[in-house]
């Protein structure tokens, strides 16, 4: 999910009014130390340490693909997904699978093994931000939907048009914690408090 972030030259905390007022689709999230990562869950969020981040405007929205598409208008800009990938870097890869595509979610039939993610993720040519299932599907009517299959490079490149900034991991888990400083999630402790998913996982 793509939200963009810009660090202030004042970093004195405005108050909400001003933060309206200045930046309508941003939020100010004001600077602090937190635990960041964890032990319990994956191991590459380990060990948890303490950060401290600045304040730092972050967007209030996901990047759309309405304003997306705004960017590839004005720029000509094409993303790693439209590009077929360089044999040189992938020797031995079938030339078949060289081709401009992305990874696109795909919900089992049935239950599968949680161990293989091939099991609901598929390699398909044609996909990409404008296709966002694949060659035949479209963007058409989902103007106010999150921009899909968009790669490092093509988030970073978005941020320079915006005139802003991607955020670093520890602004992103800082604002994304909510203030929830040492919870296994953004809502709390529970993963289904009072049995209601909170997630779409």
């Amino acid at each position: 999910m793509l939200a963009l972030a810009e660090v202030p030259v004042n970093t004195s905390s405005p108050s909400p009014a001003e933060s309206r007022a200045q930046r309508p689709e941003m939020e100010w999230i004001p600077g602090g130390s937190f635990s960041m990562g964890s032990d319990r869950h994956y191991r590459e969020e380990a060990p948890p340490r303490v950060e401290t981040v600045e304040g730092f405007w972050i967007d209030r929205w996901p990047v759309t693909n309405v304003l997306f598409q705004r960017f590839v208008e004005e720029t000509g800009y094409v993303t790693q997904a439209e590009i077929a990938p360089d044999p040189a870097q992938y020797p031995g890869a079938d030339p078949a699978l060289l081709v401009p595509a992305s990874v696109v979610f795909v919900k089992p039939a049935a239950r599968v093994d949680l161990r293989n993610h091939f099991n609901w993720w598929a390699y398909v040519p044609g996909a990409d931000w404008r296709h966002p299932s694949g060659p035949a599907s479209s963007i058409v009517g989902l103007d106010d939907h999150p921009v899909v299959h968009v790669g490092f490079d093509d988030a970073s490149a978005y941020a320079r048009w915006a005139g802003k900034a991607l955020p670093t991991e520890a602004e992103w888990e800082f604002a994304a914690r909510g203030g929830l400083d040492g919870a296994d999630y953004a809502w709390g402790d529970k993963f289904e408090p009072e049995g209601k998913p909170m997630a779409n996982t």
